[in-house]
This record gives C-alpha cells, structure tokens and sequence, in this order.
C-alpha cells in the first residue's frame, strides 16, 4: 500500500474519531471501515489481525455502551466546546500516559470546559458528574474503543513499513560479500565445478 493510501486512511480514522464526538456521526464505525479497507487493500497477515482485533473491540464497545445511559448530553448543557475539550483531553492523555490516560484525559477536558464555562470548582465538578451520567460515559467508551483501534493501526502500519525497510546502505552491501542463499543447506552455496 502506498503513501498516499496510508495518509487517506489515516484521514478516515481521523475524521472517525471526531465523528464520535458529533451526535448523528457515525464515527466508530467509519474507524472501522478503514481498517477493514487498510487490510484489503494490502493483505499482511498483520493487517488481518488488526481488522479482527477492531471487529471484536466494536463488539465489546457496543455491548459496554447498551449497558450504559444513551447519549443524551444535549439535555445536559452540552455544546460542541465542551466535547472538542473532552476529546482533545482524551488524546493528549492517550499519547501522554499511553493508553489509559484517555480515560483521566477525557473527564479533565469535561472538567476544564466545565470550569470555564461556570466558573468555580465545585460547580465544575458537579457539572461533570451529571455530563458523565447522561451520556459521557459512553462517548468515553465509544471514543476509548476507536482510540485503540486507531493505535493498533498505527502500530502494525510502522511495524510493516520497518520490516519492509531496507536494512543497509547500497554502497555498503555491495562491498560487503554476499552472504550464503541457503544457509541451513551448504551444498546450494558451493559454486558450481
């Protein structure tokens, strides 16, 4: 697969995971449709764990968030502010606690946007209790879920590219001598009498 294709599936995953932040967006599943377009375009066995691992994450995710309240933030004073802060928390504490500080990540930019918006601390906090049970909850485990996704992507398309990459310098390989074509068969390396 080439640049190009990698960066336009990138943008997908992108565009995916702000789509989860936007009500009527189907963000999770536009994550997973470019996993699963990643993995056909370029048929690695890599690839194909990523899009199976993704398929069983969104399973798990809908079953977590069928257990939780629906999304109702609108009735809670939710604007689309308060949900760039949240989501914007939410990747700074994956990348800077990786993984599970997406969860604290989240709730400081609902508390931030809380506490700008009301002014103090207690009413802040009081304001992301009631974000949270209405419906934050489960954007968390929508977002958290195409969070992973997105970083097992990015993990097996370095991990490709490294395999692929090559391993020396030009020059240096053709001074060095070459080394044996079958090394567990010594008879294929004798050259021919």
């Amino acid at each position: 697969m080439g640049v190009w294709d990698l960066l336009l599936v990138g943008l997908v995953i992108l565009l995916g995971l702000c789509g989860v932040l936007l009500p009527a967006v189907p963000g999770s599943l536009l994550v997973w449709a470019a996993v699963m377009w990643w993995a056909l375009k370029d048929p690695q066995p890599v690839a194909w764990w990523v899009l199976v691992g993704a398929t069983v994450l969104m399973f798990v995710s809908q079953g977590v968030r069928w257990a939780l309240p629906p999304r109702r933030l609108r009735a809670s004073h939710a604007n689309r502010r308060m949900l760039a802060y949240a989501g914007a928390g939410s990747g700074l504490g994956f990348v800077l606690l990786p993984v599970l500080g997406a969860i604290p990540g989240f709730m400081a930019g609902l508390y931030l946007s809380e506490r700008l918006r009301l002014g103090g601390h207690a009413e802040a906090v009081a304001a992301l209790r009631t974000a949270m049970r209405e419906g934050g909850s489960s954007i968390l485990a929508e977002l958290f879920t195409c969070q992973l996704i997105a970083a097992a992507w990015v993990g097996a398309v370095f991990s490709g590219e490294r395999r692929t990459a090559p391993t020396a310098h030009p020059r240096a390989s053709a001074a060095a001598p070459s080394a044996p074509a079958h090394p567990r068969n010594p008879s294929a390396c004798r050259p021919p009498r």
